[in-house]
């Protein structure tokens, strides 16, 4: 995959028309949720300064994929992986995502002869100084030199993409009324749960906020909102306006998030809060069922909501406004800058 920009000079002021462009490798397991982060950061960068992307899908063979990033070598990668081994030319960026690209991205500066800038994204819990750059969210709490915070994650949400996916969806979503409520639906996680009672109790707030305001809904689920939650929140909101994606034919969330007045998201989910304070709408984070203490969790809400982006769901929509976050590109300029200074 390859995603070019046209010429321009970088927020640095480094490269100019006359440049070459800037060569990325996105490096990630492939899956959307992490994959998205590293290459939404691409984007970023090379929406400051020309520049090509290409994807690297990192997966390993099933019977060394849990072994740690430290035992793993290029001859455990899985077949039609990514494999540095038969790599030549190094790219000048190097963008990460994930534990599977972790024994890759610890050793790029090696491999590209300290040529590649490397940067991983989340926060690595090994070999930290291995990295040029960390982008860490700021509510994993992680300190170093090398260490950059934003609120939440890198994601591709861009309000051009939003405008762009809109018309796809029109005959959808342009009639139904407003104010337009999007709810986006996450689910079992190592720190909550959505268990059937509870999915019931959220879908009956979410209907009597929606009637009350004589609106519409529009509402996704995650891959891993369980089928009894699916199936019980389908039941009790499938009586208002609007649409229940069921997951079938081209994914409507930017469309939805374009159209919504108003976001409800479950608090499982950093990239799925994040994404939702990009569109400068008001966010209400819906409450799960707790495995084990908010933690990392509640920090992000607290700063979201400094923010002035989200708050808890009490069941009525009240309007706010604030700047819509736009922490991708700030993280972008920091990844431009630190190239420069390194030189």
């Amino acid at each position: 995959m390859e995603i070019g920009s046209p010429p321009h000079e970088d927020a640095t002021g480094a490269r100019g028309s006359a440049a070459r462009p800037l060569s990325i490798w996105v490096a990630s397991d492939g899956r959307t949720g992490i994959q998205n982060q590293a290459l939404g950061l691409a984007e970023a960068v090379a929406r400051l300064t020309p520049a090509d992307i290409a994807i690297k899908t990192v997966r390993w063979r099933p019977l060394f994929d849990r072994w740690p990033s430290g035992l793993k070598t290029p001859a455990m990668l899985a077949p039609g992986s990514f494999d540095p081994r038969a790599a030549t030319d190094w790219p000048d960026l190097w963008i990460a995502t994930g534990r599977a690209s972790l024994p890759l991205s610890a050793q790029v500066r090696e491999w590209s002869h300290g040529n590649t800038f490397t940067v991983q994204t989340q926060d690595p819990r090994w070999k930290n100084s291995a990295y040029d750059l960390i982008v860490a969210p700021a509510h994993d709490g992680l300190s170093g030199d090398n260490v950059f915070e934003i609120i939440g994650s890198p994601h591709r949400i861009t309000p051009q993409r939003l405008a762009e996916a809109a018309p796809a969806f029109a005959d959808r979503i342009e009639a139904l009324p407003r104010p337009r409520v999007t709810v986006m639906i996450g689910g079992t996680s190592k720190a909550f749960d959505l268990p059937e009672a509870h999915a019931a109790a959220l879908a009956d707030q979410i209907k009597t906020a929606v009637q009350a305001a004589k609106g519409s809904l529009l509402l996704t689920f995650s891959r891993r909102t369980p089928d009894a939650a699916k199936r019980v929140m389908t039941e009790r909101l499938s009586a208002l306006p609007g649409w229940i994606w069921d997951g079938t034919g081209d994914n409507p969330l930017f469309a939805m998030l374009t159209a919504a007045d108003h976001v409800l998201v479950t608090e499982d989910s950093a990239n799925m809060a994040t994404e939702a304070a990009s569109t400068g709408k008001p966010v209400h984070i819906l409450p799960m069922i707790a495995l084990k203490p908010a933690g990392k969790f509640a920090r992000l809400h607290a700063d979201l909501a400094a923010h002035g982006a989200a708050r808890s769901f009490d069941g009525s929509l009240d309007d706010w406004t604030y700047a819509p976050l736009n922490e991708t590109e700030r993280a972008a300029r920091a990844v431009l800058e630190a190239m420069a200074a390194r030189g």
